[in-house]
């Protein structure tokens, strides 16, 4: 597939041909929901928990004789249907993280670099570098190229400058194109790579 390639002005200044085995699939939706749900549950930290009527103080005394009130048999004011009682099967401390097999990993993250480019959603900019910390300077680089609303941008090197700039703007992530997840493609409107972040791109999932 060719690609134009774009200067910081927005300019096309040339072409380039990438992978139609990366970036030209068919999308497989259902590996790509997978591989979504799947970083999502390795983001959870599993620190929910709540107590069992053994865990909450109190409750040594019975509340009252067994026979002969009226009222229903009680062992203990902390059983889970009185208030302030213990939690009946309620969450503990767990991992939820689980792994997926490479191949799908792989699989997915190709169809979302291929819907991305299907979908005139991938721009690819000769470089991606800055003279200054500057969030005016790289918002007006990213509107140039076309980026608006919520953008991913991959770059083979991070340029400290550049990175920083766009850490202010809302909706702007940046990552390595060797590190690049299927959740951030998807979850973004546009993906912006440098040339060296769409050869990296190429050489790591072809």
């Amino acid at each position: 597939m060719k690609f134009d390639v774009l200067d910081k002005s927005g300019k096309k200044v040339s072409d380039i041909e990438l992978s139609d085995a990366v970036f030209g699939i068919t999308p497989n939706e259902r590996v790509m929901h997978a591989a979504v749900v799947n970083f999502l549950a390795n983001q959870r930290q599993g620190t929910q928990s709540t107590k069992t009527r053994s865990e909450v103080s109190g409750g040594g005394k019975k509340p009252w004789r067994q026979k002969g009130t009226g009222r229903a048999r009680q062992g203990s004011t902390r059983s889970p249907q009185w208030t302030h009682g213990g939690i009946a099967l309620g969450p503990k401390p767990r991992d939820y993280s689980y792994t997926l097999n490479k191949k799908v990993k792989r699989l997915a993250i190709k169809s979302a670099l291929s819907d991305k480019a299907a979908g005139g959603n991938l721009i690819i900019v000769d470089a991606l570098t800055m003279d200054e910390y500057k969030t005016k300077t790289a918002a007006a680089i990213l509107n140039a190229v076309g980026a608006t609303g919520k953008t991913l941008v991959a770059t083979a090197v991070a340029d400290e400058k550049f990175v920083k700039s766009v850490s202010n703007i809302a909706g702007v992530k940046t990552s390595m194109a060797s590190n690049i997840n299927t959740y951030f493609v998807l979850n973004a409107d546009k993906l912006v790579v440098d040339l060296d972040g769409a050869k990296k791109l190429e050489e790591v999932f072809a």
